[in-house]
């Protein structure tokens, strides 16, 4: 009787007072002691509410039952499969959608429905990795930002390679709490790439000099990154990054020399232990004795330029004097290294030189930009005194 009534007044009420009607119901179904049977015609009723004309009964609906375990699960349901203003209500609360259900609406929403499955109070494993495979990028971005999202670096790496060049997206996951290494090397990889890409269409730089700064970048980034995963992983940390790199075709000869002259000798030793496949106790021994001839045939079975080996040397030789776990190239090695190999040099070493000359060039930046920060933190200097005292000097 409730249910028929209910229905042919719905069929003539206006709009506004179906919108309230559809309210009220759900709210009664949820607070009111209703028994089985009254129950179930509420929910006939309900049922009937979801193909109302309009979408404003069925928002009514989905505004009372976003949140409640105790709504009607069908009806639910059928509101997280609703046009997306409405079921993005449903999508981002209700306790009834599973992990499965919620991965379905994912694969068939829109941006919309998909961004507010990416917002829920937790996101599990498995739902976060769908959402990484098969959301748009603002879903994406809205999964990054979510602290409560289970990303695993997996999930993670794979949105970079579908949106990388989204600049809000690599914002977003670099705001992330305890980014995985390979995380942040695929971060400054997308970042380099995108930077390339607007150099060049631009014609500002050609594309062998863009193509040379971004490595040179990149690897001083990841040189940060392996320090930074040393101090909070240990040892373990660098060997999974390095083991990343390889992966991405980034462990490069160039970028073990940067580490040994940034005095990171853990990102020197893990690049040999996973090039060479010896263990890292191992490659630690015979870089202790990088004068002698294992040494060498570490080297060698890493396939390692053989030109560049006097450079190492030379690096792991200063190293003791003048190195110290850093992001930055230590001018004092450079020079040291270039000195060492100048006076070996009969033209085999050229390309080499141009490398530490590069390496010289950058690390005596880094330290006139901190000299002139510290400057910038000294108490007032008199310009006028400080010339006088000059021209009394000359």
């Amino acid at each position: 009787m409730i249910v028929r009534n209910f229905l042919k007044w719905a069929q003539t009420a206006p709009t506004a007072l179906r919108v309230e009607g559809a309210g009220a119901l759900a709210r009664a179904y949820l607070e009111s002691d209703l028994d089985d049977v009254m129950k179930r015609e509420a929910e006939t009723a309900l049922a009937a509410l979801l193909d109302d004309p309009s979408p404003l009964v069925r928002r009514a609906l989905a505004k009372v039952f976003a949140s409640s375990a105790e709504a009607p699960r069908s009806i639910v349901s059928a509101l997280a499969n609703d046009q997306s203003d409405i079921a993005a209500m449903v999508l981002s609360r209700s306790p009834l959608l599973g992990e499965s259900e919620l991965i379905d609406c994912a694969a068939v929403g829109d941006v919309f429905a998909q961004s507010a499955i990416a917002l829920r109070a937790h996101v599990p494993t498995g739902l976060a990795a769908a959402l990484a495979e098969i959301g748009a990028c603002e879903a994406a971005i809205s999964l990054a930002v979510n602290p409560n999202a289970d990303l695993t670096a997996f999930a993670m790496r794979r949105m970079i390679e579908r949106f990388g060049d989204d600049a809000q997206l690599r914002e977003a996951l670099l705001g992330r709490p305890f980014l995985p290494p390979s995380v942040r090397a695929e971060l400054v990889e997308a970042t380099a790439a995108s930077l390339a890409s607007f150099v060049m269409d631009r014609d500002w730089l050609s594309p062998e000099r863009t193509r040379r700064i971004m490595q040179e970048a990149r690897d001083k980034a990841n040189v940060d990154i392996a320090a930074s995963a040393e101090e909070t992983q240990g040892r373990r940390g660098v060997r999974m990054l390095v083991a990343h790199l390889r992966r991405k075709a980034r462990l490069t000869p160039s970028l073990a020399l940067r580490a040994l002259l940034s005095g990171n000798r853990a990102l020197f030793e893990a690049t040999l232990a996973e090039l060479s496949g010896l263990d890292e106790e191992k490659v630690a021994g015979l870089t202790r004795d990088f004068r002698g001839a294992g040494f060498a045939a570490l080297y060698a079975r890493a396939g390692m330029p053989a030109n560049l080996l006097p450079a190492y040397r030379a690096a792991l030789e200063a190293q003791p004097a003048f190195g110290c776990a850093s992001a930055r190239l230590s001018l004092a090695m450079v020079q040291r290294v270039l000195t060492s190999c100048d006076g070996i040099n009969s033209g085999e070493l050229d390309r080499l030189m141009a490398l530490l000359r590069r390496f010289e060039a950058e690390a005596l930046r880094e330290d006139a930009r901190e000299a002139a920060a510290a400057l910038t933190r000294a108490p007032f200097v008199d310009m006028a005194a400080l010339e006088a005292q000059l021209l009394v000097a000359a």
